[in-house]
């Protein structure tokens, strides 16, 4: 099975471990600090992802360190642990935040501008990319000043693309044919 599919499953068992506790929102929080700290902090990566450690010994040490987190947390990640799915974690947390989004019927979009946009900016482009999908739209900005100018956005596999840089490669190619 693909490491897609079984991140997938996972995190729809966290989903509904999370929706059954009230917990949906923390639960997101949750998992990708873990997943952070096991990305970020490599003495952590080394025991969890060792084969040398035993499964036993990686479940209680993130049972010691997750005190404040809720039971049923702590044992889905201890359960991940035995089956030598720990490797997944960061995958899980994606998987998990588009449960979360497709749930609460919001969408992420990445915006590409050639400048820095202000807040009134990045407003006002939240506010017509929500009304043109239809859905709250939970914008990422980055800065490209190769695209001269116009906008880039992406929502999922959709790419739309309005920037100056394309609009004069068009033009270019039909002055050209």
């Amino acid at each position: 099975m693909r490491s897609e599919t079984v991140a997938r499953n996972y995190a729809e068992a966290l989903f509904e471990l999370a929706e059954h506790s009230g917990n949906t929102e923390r639960y997101l929080d949750l998992i990708d600090a873990v997943a952070s700290a096991v990305e970020q902090t490599p003495q952590v990566q080394a025991v969890l992802m060792s084969p040398k450690v035993p499964k036993s010994e990686k479940a209680r040490i993130l049972g010691g360190g997750l005190r404040s987190a809720p039971r049923e947390f702590v044992l889905f990640l201890q359960a991940l642990v035995k089956r030598s799915r720990q490797q997944l974690l960061r995958q899980i947390a994606t998987e998990y935040l588009g449960l979360l989004d497709q749930k609460l019927d919001r969408v992420r979009a990445g915006v590409t501008l050639a400048r820095q946009p202000d807040d009134r900016l990045k407003r006002a482009i939240q506010d017509a990319l929500s009304r043109q999908l239809g859905k709250q739209v939970i914008p990422a900005f980055t800065v490209d000043p190769e695209i001269l100018g116009g906008t880039i956005v992406r929502v999922g596999e959709r790419v739309l693309d309005g920037s100056v840089r394309r609009r004069l490669t068009k033009l270019r190619r039909q002055l050209l044919a």
